[in-house]
């Protein structure tokens, strides 16, 4: 994993953010890096405040930084986790009345006060106090003495895609709050943009902002930004396929000419050519990726593998350990390093490293 990549990300999206608060989102074992290597280089960075899912991720970070502030994006009345989270200084996310009658009674209980912050979902329907649920949310400032709300948030379900439905979100958001204010309650710092949106609408920032993906640089918004991700493998084999024959399953490309081949042991197995959040099956969705398809198709896109600083196009499908490519005009060995691009989150079966 390039770390100079991940670096030039982040000076790019604090010099974006300015004076807004940047919550650095390391779900996923950080985005599959690793938190604890990715909280080092936010930290380097100058941000100070992570979000996380797990405990795992939670500690991993405040061993390092014992003053970082760390939220935990997953709501929970699990009491082994409340404690845990108690114990590590971890500031709580309450998403429903139940949750924040389990934490105050566990930090009545230790003699303490839990930081927490108020989850308010405005249609991405994972977790959350609905935008009409006022009282109840008003409940959660006002009558739990051992919890001290220090924000509120949502999260917008398609800011990659769909603008009217961000600004829908996001106006049912500040009904939240102006509810909040005119009943006298101080909602804390506010925080509704992810990636995209940070990236596409800064008058959307408010009191915070949380970033994942885009520190690594795959987002699907248009960003100066760097992609994060890739791996190095050895070229296995090198030889020639006469014309008329064929490679991997299905015969799905057969030579038109004699070619040179080299074949990579990296496959979908270990995440190379392998996408995430195909499981929509809207007809628009299922429209919309036929037409994505058949403008690839089009524009002859190809997966490419990069073998001595030239571009090499993948023959046929990528199978499970392999992948072949054509290196006809391109100088190389066997045990030359080929050199593929891979979502880090998808990785299996290799080693990651920073470099």
């Amino acid at each position: 994993m390039e770390t100079a990549a991940v670096r030039y990300n982040l000076d790019r999206l604090v010099t974006l953010a300015g004076k807004t608060p940047i919550w650095a989102v390391l779900k996923g074992n950080g985005y599959g890096l690793g938190a604890g290597e990715m909280a080092k280089l936010c930290h380097e960075a100058g941000i100070r405040r992570f979000a996380v899912t797990e405990i795992s991720e939670a500690l991993d970070i405040r061993m390092q930084f014992p003053q970082a502030e760390i939220l935990m994006l997953r709501p929970t009345t699990d009491p082994g986790e409340l404690q845990q989270m108690l114990d590590l200084e971890i500031i709580a996310t309450i998403s429903c009345s139940a949750e924040a009658a389990a934490l105050n009674s566990l930090a009545l209980q230790r003699g303490t006060v839990a930081e927490v912050h108020v989850k308010v979902d405005t249609g991405m329907g994972r977790y959350g106090f609905m935008p009409h649920e006022t009282e109840k949310i008003l409940s959660v400032y006002r009558h739990n003495d051992h919890l001290a709300v220090s924000g509120i948030y949502t999260h917008f379900h398609s800011a990659f895609c769909n603008e009217a439905s961000v600004f829908a979100q996001a106006d049912a958001f500040r009904g939240v709050l102006r509810a909040l204010i005119d009943a006298g309650v101080e909602p804390g710092a506010a925080h509704c943009c992810n990636s995209s949106a940070f990236l596409r609408w800064p008058e959307l920032h408010m009191d915070g902002v949380r970033l994942g993906s885009a520190l690594l640089g795959r987002v699907l918004t248009k960003a100066d930004l760097r992609r994060v991700g890739r791996c190095e493998a050895s070229v296995d084999e090198i030889r020639w396929l006469p014309t008329g024959h064929s490679t991997g399953y299905g015969a799905a490309w057969k030579a038109k000419k004699p070619t040179r081949t080299a074949v990579i042991g990296v496959g979908w197995y270990h995440g190379f050519a392998v996408s995430y959040g195909d499981d929509i099956f809207r007809v628009r969705d299922c429209i919309r990726a036929m037409i994505r398809a058949f403008l690839n198709i089009l524009r002859r896109k190809k997966l490419y593998v990069r073998i001595n600083g030239a571009l090499c196009p993948v023959l046929g499908h990528v199978g499970m350990l392999h992948t072949v490519c054509d290196v006809t005009k391109v100088s190389c060995s066997v045990g030359d390093t080929a050199i593929l691009d891979i979502n880090p989150l998808l990785v299996r079966g290799m080693e990651i490293q920073f470099r």
